[in-house]
């Protein structure tokens, strides 16, 4: 029970020295009740009822209850006023009930129906709708079962309003089977009820289910026809399901049936297009929308940016002049998720600057581009920021802070931010596997794994990826194909192909590439782009040149146009000196206007991120960096280092090859960080490709010869230089 504060209220000034002691009737009162302008009024008011302890108190109180629900900030005070109430009635702990439910403190109105209970109020069947409602919103699944009771044995299960309250309840809580079971034992069903209910299945992401009922709905006669509220629930879950066929019937059916498109239901249809992939179609509707409101503007960045058009979702996010939190996640994750972490994190500070806060979703997107970028001071920052602001106790933000560490090079704080976790799930576990697993730490990627069991997390599909990658890049062959065993026999977990590409990984890196394609030919259905690319580059690798041919053109007949196999295949040819084949590949590659991935390096210094191509000058301290890479190249050569050239796969001469290989991007990331950073200390490269054997052998001399730890990412893993050695042991 909430007890009123002890607290002393003051008394309103009285100027007549002798006042009348018949001046505080109950008709003054309750004029001075509704004439009250804040608080302050009110508790004055509030001490004078007290004070004159007429017959109708309780009466008094309550009014001044109900006005306290208006001018209070918080349900405290009300509340402590409604335990001053003697008797209280029901029909007024219904409207409390309707006021208290509707508050951003839902759960209090449980504890007027606590004391309802607890005095022996009488609960009537307007007392249900409201408390059930408080329940919904404050997801209180215990005191929902328990009302539920009740009203089963007071004989009010059966009264529409309480049904529907009940079906949203469950909703709410996410138990969706028991709210279809009130949902079918209700004799009459409005569209409110319909609404509850498919919308409830549209957020446990039951979206064909969905689809069913309102098929149902339709079919029942049911009056009036369906409203905005329906058709837009419906179309947001073709958005998300991705059903473009069923979206488009929906829209035939508003059409249909002369429905009005308010600007919640157009929002919703350009929504379902944007989110189904259709943006021609949503453009066509966005087009015709006027005035442009910014939720449609919102669903239009938010379409182009999951499908990678960040220029055209920021071209309708600049025209947006009140942006709303949505709008800015919606952009800050289309840089995130399309290769573009630095203007995900530049528009994050724009966001700041503009006195938006952030919430859960756009951490994680902030999160996610700081460690693409691989720069770890401003991981520390964003790190910084995640505590300072909320969020550090977040599960899924820790979850990804680990994995932003990791891909920044430093497994230290990715550790320490696991241990320092209050509480871990199965994606905790599997985010430090896979940190290990990529920086080529197998043995704690396998010890982590054990201590995992033995804390009894059970393992999914996605650990065993992880555990499965650890031993394939440390050319674990025996310990993976035990792994590989124990999911499918132990775990009961059917292998996808995510795991079928983990074993050809293995095989192929270890050179048995007869077993690879054992496993390929024996998996149950078809393989993908994944698993024969895993093998083409375990053949360029081993120098198995028929095989490798053989799985780049099984390669191309799933995607002609893939640029990495076409690459590879002219490679393949190049080694051959079969000049003609790499001619017809190229041309093929220039006619349809398909290119390679240009390879880039980027090293971050002073907070700021330097970007690199090969032979690249635009750098402004272009000519400090070339004069300091011809120094590294001479220091190197005496220490032992000679060019490799078996990686240059054009028709050039030799000293042509040496002088190409020379001016590789990380190289020239490498050769700033020695002129910029200072003496000793650790130099940190992310390079988008997979770094050539020639780079990789010069990182070894370069980490030997100026006493300095190199870490470099490249496409598949992390190495670690020291002492001119590198910590994947040549094998990557």
């Amino acid at each position: 029970m909430v007890s009123l504060p002890h607290t002393t209220l003051a008394l309103p000034p009285n100027p007549n020295p002798n006042p009348n002691p018949n001046a505080n009737t109950p008709t003054t009162l309750f004029t001075a009740i509704s004439s009250s302008k804040n608080l302050r009024q009110l508790k004055q008011v509030h001490a004078q009822i007290l004070k004159s302890n007429l017959d109708r108190s309780d009466d008094l109180l309550f009014n001044l209850l109900l006005s306290s629900c208006t001018l209070s900030p918080t349900l405290h005070y009300p509340l402590s006023v409604f335990n001053q109430i003697s008797k209280p009635q029901t029909h007024l702990c219904n409207k409390l009930l309707r006021e208290f439910s509707r508050r951003a403190e839902p759960d209090k109105a449980l504890l007027v129906y606590e004391r309802m209970r607890r005095e022996d109020v009488a609960v009537d069947r307007f007392s249900f709708p409201p408390l059930l409602k408080a329940v919904s919103r404050a997801s209180a699944l215990t005191e929902g079962v328990e009302i539920h009771g009740l009203a089963l044995k007071l004989g009010f299960d059966s009264d529409p309003f309480v049904e529907t309250a009940l079906v949203r309840m469950y909703a709410a809580c996410e138990r969706i089977m028991e709210a279809r079971l009130v949902f079918d034992k209700m004799s009459c069903r409005d569209v409110v009820a319909w609404s509850i209910m498919i919308n409830g299945y549209c957020q446990s992401g039951l979206f064909d289910t969905a689809f069913y009922l309102f098929e149902e709905m339709k079919n029942s006669n049911m009056e009036p026809d369906p409203d905005e509220m329906i058709l837009s629930a419906i179309l947001s879950a073709c958005g998300r399901a991705g059903k473009l066929t069923y979206g488009k019937a929906i829209h035939d059916f508003i059409k249909e049936n002369d429905i009005m498109v308010d600007s919640h239901l157009r929002s919703a249809l350009v929504a379902m297009y944007a989110g189904s992939g259709s943006m021609d179609l949503a453009q066509q509707l966005f087009d015709k929308t006027s005035p442009k409101d910014f939720v449609v503007a919102t669903a239009m960045v938010s379409g182009y940016s999951k499908l990678g058009r960040v220029e055209d979702a920021r071209s309708i996010f600049n025209q947006i002049v009140e942006k709303d939190l949505v709008c800015w996640s919606a952009m800050i994750s289309g840089y995130a998720d399309s290769d573009r972490p630095q203007e995900a994190l530049r528009l994050f500070n724009e966001m700041e600057v503009s006195g938006i806060r952030p919430d859960q979703v756009t951490m994680l997107s902030v999160i996610s581009a700081c460690g693409h970028l691989g720069a770890l001071d401003q991981a520390k920052w964003v790190h910084l920021y995640v505590g300072k602001n909320g969020f550090g106790r977040v599960l899924s933000v820790n979850n990804a802070l680990i994995d932003m560490y990791a891909k920044c090079g430093s497994l230290e704080r990715a550790k320490e931010v696991f241990e320092k976790m209050r509480r871990r799930n199965v994606i905790s576990w599997t985010t430090m596997i896979t940190a290990f697993a990529m920086h080529g730490d197998a043995s704690n990627a396998l010890n982590f794994f054990n201590q995992m069991k033995d804390e009894n997390v059970e393992p999914n599909g996605v650990t065993f990826v992880g555990v499965l990658y650890a031993c394939s890049h440390a050319g674990l062959v025996e310990k993976g194909r035990k792994i590989f065993e124990l999911m499918i026999n132990e775990y009961n977990i059917t292998p996808k192909h995510e795991h079928y590409g983990c074993m050809v990984d293995l095989y192929g890196r270890a050179g048995l590439l007869t077993e690879a394609l054992e496993v390929i030919e024996a998996m149950p259905f078809a393989p993908n782009v994944v698993i024969w690319g895993s093998l083409m580059a375990a053949c360029q690798i081993h120098g198995e040149m028929e095989l490798g041919e053989f799985a780049a053109k099984q390669l191309l007949e799933m995607e002609p146009e893939h640029d990495g196999a076409l690459v590879a295949l002219s490679n393949i040819y190049a080694k051959q000196r079969r000049w003609e084949h790499v001619g017809m590949v190229r041309k093929k590659m220039k006619n349809s206007d398909i290119s390679k991935e240009r390879g880039y390096s980027r090293i971050e210094l002073n907070n700021e991120v330097h970007e690199f191509l090969m032979a690249d000058r635009s750098h402004k301290q272009a000519d400090q960096i070339y004069k300091k890479l011809d120094e590294v190249v001479s220091e190197l050569k005496w220490a032992g280092y000679t060019p490799n050239t078996c990686c240059v796969l054009v028709d050039l001469e030799e000293e042509e090859k040496k002088e190409a290989i020379l001016l590789h991007s990380e190289k020239l990331a490498l050769s700033y960080g020695l002129i910029s950073k200072t003496k000793g200390s650790s130099i940190r490269i992310v390079k988008n490709l997979r770094i050539c054997e020639d780079c990789h052998a010069f990182m070894k001399f370069a980490s030997k010869v100026y006493e300095r730890e190199i870490i470099v990412r490249d496409r598949t893993r992390f190495h670690h230089y020291k002492h001119g050695f590198c910590s994947c042991k040549d094998y990557w």
